[in-house]
């Protein structure tokens, strides 16, 4: 018992100054610019991309393209068998030119009274009926060639010429990859300094020394409410074509900096959901009541209770009770934010 007893009065000497004071170590407040950072993550997608496929089934005729190729619109890239189809349009045209000259004899013949008003009107639905055969025989006629649909790159080839394709069956690939859609999420915290226009670098795995230059060019108008985010599609010049649909790529975004008053992390004293700081005024220790807000390592920001100046307890504060004696182990205006940092 006696030595617990001597054991205790040791440590209450080592903690107490002259007088009773507790020792405690102080830093000053001071103001610091800062600026937070956050790097999005994307996949790359084409421009434009689309699956070459045919519309009904059918035998190919002729392949005009070659795997890896650039394109342009309207060129012919699929041709089909086409001699059922074309003979339907002969037949159908044919058609259209016999109820074509029926309908314009029997105008004449209504205009002498010889045809009645509801024989002419079943001539011109013949007509009309006709025309709309003829439409229907060129569109299957049409869709024996595939000619595409935007300039852009060829992938690779999935039949050969004399292969039967069906419905939905992919030929090719086309992809548009002079420009990359990235699409990307960042906090919502974010929205007030990423603008539809803004230009932003983008960073691949792939090419680490490279930085690929973009700009925003939508925001989606909803955030997520589960992860409180925001999707972005940023669009990145890719005319040299080393950027390829699928590359895992990184965005990095950074807020405008702003000057905020910085304490070392270990100066808080928590009590349940609020925050206190010890403030010295002279070699007394005044418990105050502070708001934080954003934190850096070992570091946080003070957005309401103190201001740049007040020298505060950075170490001891857990031996503290408001308007308690203090007595300076050591103090400045670095050594509490560097003892925070380790």
């Amino acid at each position: 018992m006696e030595a617990k007893s001597g054991a205790s009065r040791s440590a209450g000497s080592s903690r107490g100054g002259a007088g009773g004071a507790v020792n405690v170590i102080s830093q000053k407040v001071e103001e610091a610019t800062i600026s937070d950072e956050t790097e999005a993550l994307g996949t790359a997608k084409s421009n434009e991309a689309v699956d070459i496929t045919a519309k009904a089934t059918n035998r190919v005729v002729a392949l005009h393209l070659r795997e890896g190729e650039f394109v342009k619109e309207g060129d012919v890239l699929v041709e089909f068998d086409g001699t059922e189809t074309r003979a339907n349009l002969a037949a159908a045209e044919a058609l259209a030119r016999d109820t074509q000259s029926q309908y314009q004899r029997g105008k004449q013949l209504f205009q002498t009274k010889a045809l009645s008003e509801s024989d002419l009107v079943q001539l011109e639905a013949k007509m009309l009926n006709s025309r709309s055969a003829v439409e229907a025989a060129q569109a299957r006629v049409n869709d024996t060639v595939i000619r595409a649909p935007f300039g852009g790159r060829i992938g690779l080839r999935n039949t050969s010429v004399g292969s039967l394709v069906t419905p939905g069956q992919v030929i090719t690939t086309l992809d548009d990859v002079s420009v990359i859609k990235l699409d990307f999420s960042v906090p919502e915290t974010f929205l007030s300094v990423i603008r539809e226009g803004e230009a932003l670098d983008a960073r691949s795995g792939t090419y680490p020394n490279a930085v690929f230059r973009g700009k925003v060019a939508s925001i989606a108008t909803r955030v997520d409410p589960v992860s409180r985010s925001v999707m972005v599609r940023a669009l990145l010049d890719n005319r040299d074509h080393r950027l390829k649909p699928g590359m895992f790529m990184t965005v990095r975004l950074k807020q405008p900096a702003v000057t905020v008053l910085l304490v070392p992390e270990q100066a808080l004293v928590p009590e349940g959901d609020t925050q206190s700081i010890y403030r010295l005024d002279g070699d007394v220790a005044r418990k105050v009541a502070v708001e934080v807000g954003r934190r850096r390592p070992g570091q946080v920001e003070v957005t309401k209770g103190l201001r740049a100046g007040d020298s505060i307890v950075v170490e001891g504060g857990e031996k503290l009770r408001d308007g308690a004696k203090v007595q300076l182990r050591q103090s400045g205006n670095r050594s509490g934010a560097q003892a925070g940092g380790r």
